[in-house]
């Protein structure tokens, strides 16, 4: 076996590289250091001026001292994040897509992670990230418990509770009941149940609205709706008492979570999914494909759900740097948990 052994790179090579200044930027963009510094402070320049600048930036690795430029400014780069399981995917993502948001907009975000259902450790938490130098703090979690603990709090910075409202059944912020409902109706489907998340959220409490609208719209028989905590284990156990309750030949679960206990309690109880009863889910979490059977859901783009929070916070602190986008529509996805209803 030969071993080679490549030279060594000459000293200079393996000394870090000096930060870039304004000054590197100005000589590299051929403008003066007042305009580098007035583009800094986010003062109008000319766009060709502009243009320069950002050119230089880029080709220099340019990365801003957020606590100098706070001093300049006379303005925080730093936001606060409230948010809840983020082991679970929805809540990962769209902390995800914050994070890109805010540091697109020249931000940090400090995250917070704790239990959504106590208020007294929501309130402990705002007056800890309120301690620190914040332009402002987005609750990505829409719980009642949430709103009380915001509502109670005198701040001096704004804080963005991004939620759904209540009774927003249409095809809104995060409800897909409908869609995934119209598939059911559409493959014969009339006697139905529900497995809600949890109703001191507004978007549990949402997707059930739907539901219930969709049942008296359509002339659906609604043979059951039990409440679950969006975990896997409630679905199993909200599944099993549907089944004591009726019989019914579509299941709809708020969440895909849920919609995995499901499958797991029709099993034992002898039911076949699709042929005796169908399963839908809402979300599409990457493991849904993988259920057995693959569960037929609705996609929700998460990321851009946290960079819309992000980005309205950004708004009420009158940031220019704020970057728009555009949610994905909401997506049926249909697999092999879904199948038309079996002759009763």
């Amino acid at each position: 076996m030969t071993i080679h052994v490549a030279d060594s790179p000459p000293a200079a090579d393996l000394a870090p590289r000096k930060p870039a200044t304004i000054y590197d930027i100005a000589r590299e963009a051929g403008v003066s250091h007042q305009s580098v510094s007035r583009y800094m402070r986010g003062i109008d320049q000319r766009s060709a001026t502009r243009a320069k600048i950002e050119r230089a930036l880029e080709t220099l690795e340019y990365k801003p001292n957020l606590t100098a430029r706070s001093l300049v400014t006379g303005r925080s780069h730093r936001l606060g994040a409230l948010t809840h399981e983020i082991d679970q995917v929805g809540p990962s993502q769209v902390l995800q897509g914050a994070s890109a948001a805010a540091r697109d907009a020249g931000y940090l975000l400090d995250i917070v992670a704790l239990d959504m259902s106590d208020t007294g450790e929501i309130t402990r938490a705002l007056e800890i990230l309120l301690q620190h130098d914040l332009a402002g703090v987005v609750a990505l979690a829409s719980t009642d418990e949430m709103r009380s603990a915001i509502a109670g709090l005198a701040v001096d910075v704004p804080v963005l509770l991004f939620s759904e409202q209540d009774e927003d059944a249409g095809p809104g912020q995060l409800n897909g009941i409908p869609l995934a409902m119209e598939h059911l109706i559409a493959l014969g489907h009339r006697d139905v149940a529900h497995i809600s998340g949890p109703l001191t959220w507004s978007a549990a409490r949402n997707r059930r609205l739907a539901y219930e609208r969709l049942v008296a719209e359509r002339g659906l028989v609604s043979t059951g709706d039990v409440e679950g905590d969006w975990s896997a284990e409630s679905g199993h156990r909200a599944t099993r008492e549907l089944l004591a309750l009726g019989r019914p030949t579509a299941i709809v679960a708020a969440n895909d979570q849920m919609a995995l206990g499901a499958l797991l309690a029709l099993s034992e109880a002898g039911f076949d999914v699709p042929g005796d009863v169908s399963v839908t889910g809402l979300d599409d979490t990457p493991e849904s494909a993988f259920f057995s059977p693959p569960l037929t859901t609705v996609r929700v783009d998460f990321r851009a759900e946290g960079r819309d929070a992000v980005n309205a916070l950004l708004r009420s602190v009158h940031a220019p740097e704020v970057i728009d986008s555009t949610p994905e529509p909401l997506t049926l996805v249909v697999r092999r948990s879904t199948g038309p209803a079996r002759r009763l």
